[in-house]
């Protein structure tokens, strides 16, 4: 029981680590900009790069785990996000700053992906809570970034010093996870799943969970800096991202738990589309409540991540099923939503505000409503119970 504790204050503090150099850069952007002199476009390339990385990258944790195992893999995925931010503190300008912003993506992704494995490993019978564990840090570690990002700047040598601070505290994970998370059993060469590329629910799933990440990652790039044209201060701009953030963590683990017990799927799915929606409808035609728009959007967030992680499992009968719609899902999606923070943020140059990117992901969440409708439980089911072709 001891070692379960231990096991589950490493998950939680690990997690911390794995976005806080993603969500912590919007709040900096204008500050990045004037420093550095570079367009919206160029700024969109810090929340780009990321999660390119996590689509492209994340089927090399299998090789990774393999040759090392899955202790010290997290372990050097998360000292490299560690080095990544803290190579990005002395950068002489922006062609540097996001050539040091590819290996934080790089250990986001490896880490990230290997997280359900170990929770597979260590706590296979209590999956739902391991994960609700690792979510909810990834959330916390979200919402203090978005919170402390201006005022660490602040504090001490403007946007480099944030950046530093934030890379430090992921090395402090990494510690925590060396020092709380145990043996590991025999390491297993693992190969890369056959992906089902011919089945429409899958590929309904992905885009999916496509829609669900273009909104969160565009939204963490450049909500602050909309309101920043509002009128805003940084550091109130900052504050309400940071809003949106901690109002995931406990709609995370409450409705994903209610989900399980009464409805369907869909139903939280296009309910949580519509309450996101309606909070980026409030920010474009009375963008002076944003802090209520925060809440709807906060909670919009935390329902649907956690939701769209459960589809692969309704999807499958079997763990290596699982597994191979998760990759397509997550490969794709997150190859996908990469360039939603470069887009908008060209939009953003071209029309000369930030409103005509919102619409475009008020679209989105329209879309996502109309998706999520088609995911009934029959659609699922059929899925599992046929074993749809797959291919390599």
């Amino acid at each position: 029981m001891r070692h379960q504790v231990r096991f589950v204050a490493a998950l939680f503090l690990v997690a911390l680590a794995l976005r806080t150099q993603i969500v912590g850069v919007g709040p900096l952007v204008p500050s990045i900009q004037s420093d550095l002199g570079v367009s919206h476009a160029v700024a969109g390339l810090l929340g780009s790069i990321p999660v390119l990385c996590m689509g492209v990258f994340a089927p090399a944790a299998a090789y990774v785990a393999g040759a090392i195992g899955p202790r010290l893999a997290i372990a050097g995925s998360v000292a490299l996000i560690a080095a990544g931010g803290l190579l990005r503190v002395a950068v002489p300008d922006a062609a540097v700053l996001l050539l040091f912003t590819f290996p934080v993506g790089v250990g986001i992704a490896i880490s990230g992906t290997l997280l359900p494995a170990v929770v597979k490993e260590r706590l296979s019978h209590r999956p739902a809570f391991a994960t609700g564990i690792y979510a909810s840090g990834i959330q916390v570690g979200s919402a203090a970034s978005a919170a402390l990002a201006v005022p660490l700047a602040h504090l001490h040598g403007g946007w480099r010093f944030s950046l530093g601070a934030l890379a430090a505290a992921a090395a402090l994970s990494c510690a925590a996870w060396l020092g709380l998370g145990g043996s590991e059993r025999e390491r297993v060469r693992v190969r890369p799943p056959r992906l089902p590329v011919r089945s429409a629910t899958a590929w309904g799933v992905t885009g999916v969970f496509t829609m669900i990440a273009i909104c969160f990652y565009g939204l963490s790039a450049w909500l602050p800096d909309a309101y920043v044209e509002h009128g805003w201060s940084d550091g109130k701009a900052g504050a309400l991202l940071a809003v949106v953030q901690a109002v995931t963590v406990p709609a995370g683990l409450a409705i994903p738990w209610l989900a399980d017990r009464w409805g369907s799927r869909r139903l939280y799915l296009a309910s949580a589309a519509l309450v996101q929606m309606s909070g980026l409808l409030g920010v474009q035609l009375l963008p002076g409540g944003g802090w209520l728009w925060a809440v709807l959007i906060g909670i919009g967030i935390g329902t649907l991540f956690p939701l769209a992680m459960t589809l692969p499992l309704d999807l499958s009968r079997d763990p290596a099923q699982a597994g191979a719609v998760a990759a397509m899902m997550l490969g794709v999606g997150y190859v996908l939503t990469a360039a939603a923070p470069l887009v908008l943020g060209v939009v953003r140059d071209a029309t000369g505000s930030f409103s005509t990117s919102l619409w475009l992901i008020v679209g989105i969440e329209a879309c996502l409503f109309l998706s999520s409708l088609g995911l009934t439980h029959e659609r699922l089911q059929a899925h599992a119970l046929q074993g749809e072709p797959a291919v390599g």
